[in-house]
C-alpha cells in the first residue's frame, strides 16, 4: 500500500508538490531543474512548461504538464502560479503556489477540483544530501472542493483537503497532518447489479465521512510513525491503522526508487520483476516493526451485516451472530495457538453480543526486524503472535 511518499512526501502528494517556478532575477529554468531533481529522487515524475514568465517576485507557468507512465503520456496542469519566491543558498523557498481549478472529462465522468495551493514550499539546492535541506518540503497543500459526477449525475464530493506539516526545531524529524473533509457518494451509480443489490440490503446508500492522517518521520533512523490514518463514515463506523517502523531512511527510499526505476527500464518484464523482488528482499532487511494497531469503532454495520448474511443463509442476524461465536475457536485451532485462540474467542463473543469496538494491537517489547517476522512466518507461524506481541480486545 503507498499513501505518500516518505512520511510528509507520502503524503504530500507528488501531483501537488510537484510544481512550481523561478522568480526575481533567477533562472526560472534552474528552479524547474531543482524541482524535477528533489522529485526524482523521492520516486515522483518531472513537469515542464511552455513558458516561464518572471515579474518581480511571481513567477508564472504557461501550459505546464507533469509526465505520467514513465514520461510516455503527460498530465496537462494549466498555469501554475508562484508569489514570494527568493533564492536561499542555491535553492528557493516560495511563499505560495496556486493553480488552475481542474475540470476534466472521460467518458461519462466529469471530475473537477477548486482552489488548489501549496504555501511555504521550500525546494532544495542539491537533492542529493542526507539532510531535511535536500527535501522538496512545504508547510500547506490546500485542495478545496472536489466533485465527481457519472451521466450528469453528482457521484462523488469532497468538501476540503488539508495537509500540513512541520519540522523539528532541530531538524531531526517531520510532523505531518492530513484532513479530507465532506466527503460524500452515492453509491446508486454502482453498476455491478451483485454489489449494488448488497449495498442495498446493508441499507447503504451513500457515503457521508471523512479521513484523517497523522504521524512523524525522524531522519536519522528512519523511524516512521503513522499516529493515526481513519476512515470515518456516518451510519458505517471509524476505522483506523496506527504503526511505527524504523529503517525507513532517506537512504532507503533512494534505493527503492532507484529499484522501481530499473524495473521500468528494463523490457524484460518477468526478469524485472524478479530481479525487482530480490532487490525489496534485501531492502526489507533494513526495517524493523514497532508496533501496530487497528480498531474498528461500530456506527451500525455489524448489525445490518450480521442481518445480511444470515438472510442469505435463510436465518436471522441473531442466529448468525451465534454461529459465528461458535466457528471462531475451531478455525483458530488449526494453527496451534491456543492463547491467541481464547482471546481472540473472547473478543467476538464480546463484540457480537453489543457491538462497540474491536481492536487488535501488535506491540513486541523491542523492535523486531523484518526478516526475523518473515522467518517466523514461513518456519513456525503458531509464534508470531509471542514475537509480535498480539493482544486482541472488544469493546474497551
Amino acid at each position: 500500500m503507498q499513501y505518500s511518499t516518505r512520511a510528509r512526501l507520502l503524503l504530500a502528494g507528488a501531483a501537488l508538490s510537484a510544481f512550481a517556478g523561478p522568480a526575481l532575477a533567477l533562472d526560472g529554468n534552474d528552479l524547474v531543474a531543482k524541482i524535477n531533481s528533489a522529485l526524482a529522487i523521492q520516486g515522483a515524475a518531472g513537469f515542464s512548461a511552455e513558458k516561464t514568465t518572471v515579474s518581480g517576485s511571481n513567477v508564472t507557468l504557461t501550459n505546464a504538464k507533469m509526465a505520467i507512465e514513465a514520461g510516455k503520456r503527460s498530465l496537462p496542469l494549466g498555469t501554475i502560479k508562484f508569489e514570494g519566491v527568493e533564492e536561499d543558498n542555491g535553492g528557493y523557498t516560495v511563499e505560495k503556489v496556486t493553480f488552475d481549478n481542474i475540470n476534466a472529462t472521460a467518458d461519462k465522468t466529469v471530475l473537477t477540483a477548486s482552489d488548489l495551493s501549496i504555501s511555504g514550499l521550500t525546494v532544495p539546492a542539491n537533492a542529493n544530501g542526507d539532510g531535511l535541506d535536500a527535501l522538496l518540503l512545504y508547510d500547506e497543500a490546500h485542495v478545496g472542493k472536489i466533485t465527481a459526477t457519472v451521466d450528469g449525475k453528482p457521484a462523488f464530493s469532497i468538501d476540503e483537503t488539508n495537509v500540513t506539516t512541520e519540522i523539528a526545531d532541530d531538524n531531526s524529524s517531520v510532523g505531518f497532518d492530513l484532513q479530507v473533509n465532506g466527503i460524500k457518494s452515492d453509491l446508486s451509480v454502482v453498476d455491478d447489479a451483485q454489489a449494488k443489490d448488497t449495498l442495498q440490503q446493508l441499507g447503504i446508500t451513500s457515503l457521508d465521512g471523512k479521513v484523517a492522517m497523522s504521524g512523524a518521520w525522524t531522519l536519522e533512523d528512519g523511524t516512521l510513525d503513522v499516529d493515526e490514518y481513519a476512515l470515518d463514515f456516518a451510519k458505517v463506523g471509524r476505522l483506523n491503522l496506527a504503526f511505527s517502523i524504523s529503517g525507513y531512511t532517506l537512504d532507503f527510499i533512494k534505493s527503492a526508487n532507484e529499484t522501481a526505476k530499473a524495473m521500468e527500464a528494463n523490457p524484460n518484464k518477468e526478469e524485472a520483476q524478479q530481479a525487482a523482488g530480490l532487490a525489496m528482499l534485501g531492502l526489507m532487511q533494513r526495517l524493523a516493526f514497532n508496533s501496530a494497531e487497528i480498531r474498528f469503532e461500530d456506527a451500525g454495520i455489524t448489525k445490518k451485516a450480521l442481518d445480511y448474511a444470515g438472510k442469505s443463509q435463510g436465518t436471522t442476524g441473531e442466529a448468525m451472530a451465534q454461529m459465528l461465536k461458535g466457528m471462531t475457536p475451531m478455525m483458530l485451532a488449526q494453527y496451534n495457538v491456543p492463547e491467541l485462540q481464547n482471546m481472540v474467542s473472547a473478543a467476538v463473543n464480546t463484540y457480537l453480543d453489543k457491538p462497540g469496538s474491536f481492536t487488535i494491537t501488535a506491540e513486541p517489547a523491542d523492535a523486531v526486524p523484518f526478516p526475523m517476522i518473515m522467518g517466523a512466518a514461513m518456519g513456525a507461524p503458531n509464534t508470531l503472535p509471542k514475537v509480535l506481541g498480539v493482544k486482541v480486545t472488544a469493546n474497551d
